[in-house]
């Protein structure tokens, strides 16, 4: 007597399908996680930037990291306080040897999405190679015309003598100025680039942090951006965020992005 063909499925299928299933579901549902925080950040509303204004100046903008969380670029790009609206946003790209902060890859797109002029920044760590940090911002960041040049923040010296770091920091700038075929802008406190950088950087922009004055930062050498506050308020951004302002205008603004 012949024997019945099985209809039983293989449980090895089973599994499968299970598989598929769950995958699908996660998919949808970090997707779906993704959409709430945007929509939530949305509706992050300040009746005001939160802090004093240096109204002299004609372009403001802000810098973030992965501390500012899951932001909204759509409404920082569309708050205005009596004229003033944020014309700009460095972002934190790279941190030492390998590191990409975690909401760098986010923030560049949706900025661009929102038609936010953009800037990536790299943390320097004075204890470690100045090549190898440059390798590790450049396989992170692609620049694109209109955006700002790339940016290296260094204001630590964790206990590095200060000819080393020198030396680190401008192997850095070399490397990513051949890279990019701009120059970098350079990014320290006051009282670090008095003390441990000086005249020797003095070809490259700065992008300066000083909190203690409300016209001008202390400085003598000539600079381009001010970081005045890190305590602002911006619509679609939860946390508290550093408030920046570009000297020049929006001719000399143009005439800073890349080509």
């Amino acid at each position: 007597m012949a024997k019945k063909k099985s209809t039983k499925t293989p449980k090895g299928y089973k599994i499968l399908i299970a598989i598929m299933i769950v995958s699908i579901v996660a998919m949808f549902g970090v997707a779906g996680y993704e959409w709430w925080k945007v929509r939530r950040a949305k509706f992050i509303r300040y009746p005001e930037f939160g802090i004093d204004m240096p109204v002299s100046y004609e372009i403001h903008g802000i810098d973030v990291s992965k501390y500012q969380q899951t932001i909204n670029w759509e409404a920082v790009k569309e708050m205005e306080v009596e004229g003033i609206k944020l014309g700009f946003a460095f972002i934190k790209a790279t941190e030492g040897l390998g590191n990409v902060d975690r909401q760098f890859r986010r923030n560049w797109k949706r900025a661009g999405d929102a038609a936010m002029p953009r800037g990536a920044y790299h943390f320097f760590l004075a204890t470690k190679s100045g090549r190898i940090q440059a390798e590790n911002f450049i396989r992170t960041v692609a620049l694109e015309p209109g955006d700002l040049p790339p940016v290296l923040d260094v204001e630590q010296t964790y206990g590095v003598a200060t000819a080393k770091i020198k030396a680190e920091v401008k192997t850095w700038l070399d490397i990513v100025e051949v890279h990019y075929g701009v120059k970098p802008i350079l990014y320290t406190n006051v009282s670090f680039y008095e003390k441990y950088l000086g005249e020797d950087f003095d070809e490259y922009p700065l992008w300066v942090a000083h909190y203690l004055q409300k016209e001008r930062p202390r400085i003598g050498r000539t600079w381009h951006f001010w970081q005045h506050s890190e305590t602002g308020r911006v619509n679609g951004i939860r946390s508290l965020v550093d408030f920046n302002v570009f000297k020049g205008d929006s001719t000399d603004f143009r005439e800073l992005l890349v080509k």
